[in-house]
């Protein structure tokens, strides 16, 4: 009987942290399509219009530019995300047991 008690509290965690990743690779994947726009634009924009970025900025230097602005928001918002739902789990978890 404790084997099964103990089997399905494991099963549990494994399933919320299991949607606590889920929810940040999508509100990750959401954040870096909105920077890789918010980027590319004035990336773009600016080595049309601007001499030094004209003569400095090869196409490499655009994509890295771009990419690296996106991967940063990925990860940043993917973790902020993923804390935040442990932490809403852990505090519901938690008045839970209190009731109990």
């Amino acid at each position: 009987m404790a084997k099964n008690v103990a089997q399905s509290s494991q099963d549990q965690r494994l399933a919320m942290a299991k949607r606590c990743s889920d929810e940040g690779v999508k509100a990750g994947a959401k954040a870096a399509v909105v920077a890789t726009i918010a980027t590319a634009i004035p990336t773009l924009a600016s080595v049309r219009f601007l001499p030094w970025a004209k003569a400095h900025l090869n196409h490499t230097a655009q994509a890295l530019i771009i990419s690296t602005v996106a991967g940063a928001a990925y990860f940043i918002v993917a973790d902020k995300t993923v804390l935040a739902t442990a932490r809403k789990n852990s505090f519901n978890q938690a008045n839970t047991n209190r009731e109990a």
